[in-house]
C-alpha cells in the first residue's frame, strides 16, 4: 500500500518554479476524502474497510453539526484534509470542522449582508512550502482561503477573490456568471465550470477556464461553442459564437493524473427549448470533453445529445474506471447522462467500448426549429431509467389514479424521451432533473462496476409564441414573462433550480421597488436582467403582487427583450403527479443499479427509497425522485441518501441488498464522504432537505461511526 500511495502522489505532483505543487488526491492518502467525489477520477471509492457488512447494523451516529441557517439546500460533499472536514452551508459560508467531533475550527462568510445560493463543495491545495488554500465559490466570486485559518488570501485576486466573469474573450458583464461545484486542482492549476443561464434572455459563454492557483491569473480557456476557426464552429451557425450562452461545465471534473487528462461532461447551449439561431449540432453542448489539462486544447469528445431541445445536459463528469478485454485491463471513462444512459469510451480515444447507435427520432415542428433527425444510444444494458411515458406505462397505485392520469393523457403528446416539445403538452420521461443527476456514479475497482442512482418521474412542457397576442392585462402579460424567463430558476410553483427562492410569497419579503432594483442589478446568483423594459419590470412585479388586472396592453407592437431572437417560449417544467401527489407513470420511481463494464450486464437493480405513506398501507419500496450520488467501499458496501424518504442507506455492493438505514431529520440530498482518524472510520453526509425534491429544508451534517 505505502509503495502505490507512493507512486500516485509522484503522478499527482508537478514542480512549478523548482518548487513541488501537489494536488491533493486520496488515492495517495487513502484514509481520507481529499477531492471533490473523493479522488481524480471521480470513483466516489473509498479503501476504507472497519465498517463492513458484518457490523454495519451497528453504525451510530458519531456527531452532528448544525449550520443554524436556512437557506438552499447543501448539496456539499465534503472534503477531509488532515482530520479537518471543510463544508459550505446553506448560505454559502465556508466552515472548517473538526472531523473526530464536528467542533467549528473556523467560518468564512463570503456577504456584506444575507447570502445564499448553491454549492457542492470546495477544492484544497497545497505546496511543498506551507502554503494551504481553500478554494470556496459563492456568488459571482471565487474565493481563496487560508486552510488553517479560513481567511482570505491577499495575494489572491483582488483581496483574495476573482470575478467568474473574470477570464471571458467577450464581455459577460451584465450576464449571470457563477460556479456551484469546485474545480479541478491541477498542478498549480485551478480548472473551473461555470453556471450560466438557460431561458431565452441573453446568457454568458460556458467556456472553461484554468486559474493560476496563487494570483487568480488566467491561464488557459477552452471556447464550449466555438470560434472563427476553431474545431467544431461549423456545427453551429455562423453568429451562434457571440449570440448563444451556456454549453457549460456545471457538474465538476475528473482528470487522469498519469496522462495528464482533464474531463468534463458539458450541459445544452441557450435557449435550451428552442434551437433556430444554433443550427446543427452544436459542438460542445452536451458533450464529454478530454482536455489537456496543461494547455486546455482538446484531445477528444463525444457528443450525447445532438442539438438538443430537452435540456439534457450532461450533469457529471465521467467516471474514470476500467473493464477487462481480451485478458487485458482497459482505462475507460463512463458517462452518466440524464437520459439513464451510460456511455462507456476509451480513455485516450473517446471511441465507445460497447456500441453506440444512432436511431431516428421525431422532428420538430416548430417555427425555425431543425432538429436533430437522429440521436446516440448505448446497448440496452446501458439504459437505466424508464425513456416512454404512453398509456402502457400509466401507474397502477389505485384504479382512480390510473383513470385520472388516462384521462390526462388524451390531452398530450406521448411517445420516447427525445419527443420534441411543442404547442400541444408533451410527456417527458424522464424528465429534465433526469435519469442521473450531479451525484455521478461510483466505480468499484475490485469488480469493475459502475454503481449508479436514476429518478423515473414523468413531466409535461408545453411551447407559446414569444410574442403574445391581441390585448392582455398587465398581469396577464407579466406572468408570460415570468414563465418565459423566471421559471426556468424559480419554477411556476416550488423553484426548479434549488438555489432559487420560490417567489410565491415574494410580496411579504421584498418591497416593489427592491425588486425593480434587483432586475436592474442581479445578486448572487441572479443575472442583471437590464435588458427588460420598464414595462417588462412592470408586468413582473403585478404579476408576483397580483395587481395590474384592470390594465389593459395592446400587444400589435409589443417589443419584448427576448422575443426578437426566440419566437417561442417554454410554459414551464409542469410537475405531473396523480391526485394523491405521487407520480403519475408504473414503479420505481427510482432505482440504485449496478453495472459490470466487463460483460455489459445490469448485475443488480434496487429501488431506492420509499413513500412512508404508501410503505404504511403495505406497500413495498417503491423507489422516490433521488438528489445525491454513492459512495462504494471495500468494506463491501454502497452509501447514498439521495431519496424523499429522508433516510441514509447502506447497501451490499455486490447483491443490492438493504442492511442499513438511518431516519434523518432532513433530506440528504449530497453525496456522502468517508475517511479515517486515529483508527476509527467515520461516514459522513450533509442533510439540507429542500431542493427539487421539496421536502422541507434543514442545516444538519450527520457523521456515522462504529461505537468506540
Amino acid at each position: 500500500m505505502r509503495v502505490r500511495a507512493a507512486v500516485l502522489s509522484w503522478l499527482a505532483a508537478t514542480v512549478v518554479g523548482g518548487v513541488l505543487v501537489q494536488a491533493a488526491d486520496p488515492k495517495a492518502s487513502y484514509r481520507e476524502w481529499q477531492i471533490y467525489h473523493g479522488d481524480y477520477g471521480g470513483s466516489h471509492y473509498s479503501e476504507l474497510d472497519q465498517i463492513n457488512r458484518s457490523n454495519i447494523s451497528r453504525l451510530e451516529v458519531a456527531w452532528t453539526w448544525r449550520a443554524e441557517e436556512i437557506g438552499s439546500t447543501i448539496e456539499c460533499n465534503p472534503i477531509i484534509v488532515d482530520g479537518v472536514v471543510y463544508v459550505t452551508t446553506p448560505r454559502l459560508h465556508c466552515a472548517a470542522l473538526d472531523g473526530r467531533t464536528g467542533r467549528l475550527l473556523w467560518r468564512f462568510n463570503p456577504w456584506t449582508q444575507g447570502g445564499g445560493g448553491l454549492n457542492r463543495g470546495v477544492a484544497y491545495w497545497k505546496d511543498g512550502e506551507g502554503d494551504r488554500r481553500i478554494f470556496h465559490s459563492a456568488g459571482n466570486y471565487l474565493y481563496a482561503l487560508n486552510a488553517e485559518t479560513g481567511k482570505p488570501i491577499p495575494s489572491f485576486g483582488q483581496g483574495g477573490r476573482i470575478s467568474h466573469r473574470d477570464g471571458f474573450d467577450t464581455d459577460v458583464f451584465f450576464l449571470s456568471v457563477g460556479n456551484n461545484t469546485p474545480g479541478i486542482v491541477w498542478g498549480d492549476l485551478l480548472i473551473l465550470g461555470s453556471t450560466t443561464g438557460e431561458g431565452p434572455q441573453p446568457c454568458a459563454p460556458g467556456h472553461i477556464r484554468a486559474f493560476d492557483v496563487r494570483t487568480g491569473e488566467r491561464k488557459w480557456i477552452f471556447h464550449t461553442i466555438p470560434h472563427p476557426g476553431e474545431f467544431g464552429y461549423d456545427t453551429w451557425g455562423p453568429e451562434s459564437w457571440k449570440e448563444v450562452g451556456s454549453a457549460n461545465v456545471w457538474g465538476g471534473f475528473t482528470l487522469d493524473a498519469a496522462r495528464g487528462i482533464v474531463f468534463a461532461g458539458t450541459g445544452s447551449p441557450s435557449f435550451d427549448k428552442w434551437g433556430g439561431n444554433r443550427p446543427g449540432d452544436g459542438l460542445f453542448g452536451n458533450c464529454t470533453l478530454a482536455l489537456d489539462a496543461n494547455t486546455g486544447k482538446r484531445i477528444w469528445h463525444f457528443q450525447a445529445v445532438h442539438h438538443d431541445l430537452w435540456d439534457f445536459d450532461l450533469p457529471t463528469p465521467p467516471v474514470l474506471g476500467r473493464l477487462e478485454r481480451a485478458g487485458k485491463l482497459v482505462d475507460v471513462v463512463v458517462q452518466p447522462t440524464k437520459m439513464g444512459h451510460l456511455f462507456v469510451l476509451d480513455r485516450e480515444t473517446g471511441t465507445p467500448l460497447y456500441p453506440v447507435e444512432e436511431i431516428p427520432v421525431p422532428q420538430s415542428e416548430m417555427p425555425g426549429e431543425v432538429s436533430s433527425p437522429t440521436q446516440p444510444f448505448p446497448p440496452k444494458a446501458f439504459r437505466l431509467a424508464m425513456t416512454r411515458m404512453d398509456e402502457s406505462n400509466v401507474t397502477d397505485l389505485n384504479p382512480a389514479a390510473t383513470a385520472k392520469v388516462m384521462d390526462d393523457l388524451k390531452e398530450m403528446v406521448t411517445g420516447d424521451m427525445f419527443t420534441p416539445p411543442g404547442f400541444k403538452k408533451s410527456v417527458q420521461l424522464p424528465q429534465f432533473n433526469g435519469g442521473c443527476e450531479w451525484g455521478g456514479a461510483a466505480f468499484d475497482p475490485e469488480t469493475n462496476t459502475v454503481i449508479v442512482n436514476v429518478s423515473n418521474e414523468a413531466e409535461y412542457t408545453s411551447m407559446v409564441p414569444s410574442k403574445p397576442r391581441g390585448s392582455m392585462s398587465l398581469n396577464r402579460l407579466g406572468q408570460h414573462v415570468y414563465r418565459a424567463v423566471c421559471s426556468f430558476c424559480h419554477g411556476l410553483g416550488s423553484p426548479v433550480n434549488p438555489a432559487s427562492s420560490s417567489l410565491k410569497d415574494v410580496a411579504t419579503r421584498l418591497s416593489k421597488e427592491q425588486i425593480q432594483e434587483l432586475m436592474k442589478t442581479g445578486r448572487g446568483q441572479m443575472p442583471s436582467f437590464a435588458s427588460f423594459s420598464e414595462l417588462e419590470r412592470r408586468a413582473v412585479i403585478a404579476f408576483l403582487f397580483d395587481e395590474g388586472q384592470e390594465e389593459v396592453i395592446q400587444t400589435k407592437d409589443l417589443s419584448l427583450s427576448y422575443a426578437d431572437q426566440v419566437p417561442v417560449v417554454m410554459t414551464g417544467h409542469h410537475d405531473w403527479r396523480d391526485p394523491e401527489g405521487f407520480p403519475v407513470n408504473k414503479r420505481p420511481w427510482g432505482v440504485l443499479s449496478a453495472v459490470d463494464l466487463s460483460v455489459g450486464k445490469v448485475r443488480w437493480q434496487v429501488p431506492l427509497g420509499t413513500y412512508p405513506e404508501l410503505e404504511a398501507r403495505g406497500e413495498a419500496p417503491t423507489g422516490t425522485f433521488n438528489i445525491g450520488g454513492p459512495v462504494v467501499t471495500k468494506g463491501g458496501l454502497v452509501f447514498i441518501g439521495a431519496t424523499m424518504d429522508e433516510r441514509f442507506h447502506a447497501y451490499d455492493k455486490d447483491s443490492g441488498e438493504l442492511l442499513w438505514e438511518y431516519q434523518m431529520e432532513y433530506g440528504g440530498y449530497a453525496t456522502p464522504a468517508t475517511y479515517e482518524i486515529a483508527g476509527r472510520q467515520y461516514v459522513l453526509i450533509a442533510a439540507g432537505g429542500g431542493g427539487k425534491p421539496g421536502t422541507k429544508r434543514g442545516d444538519l451534517f450527520y457523521c456515522f461511526a462504529l461505537p468506540e
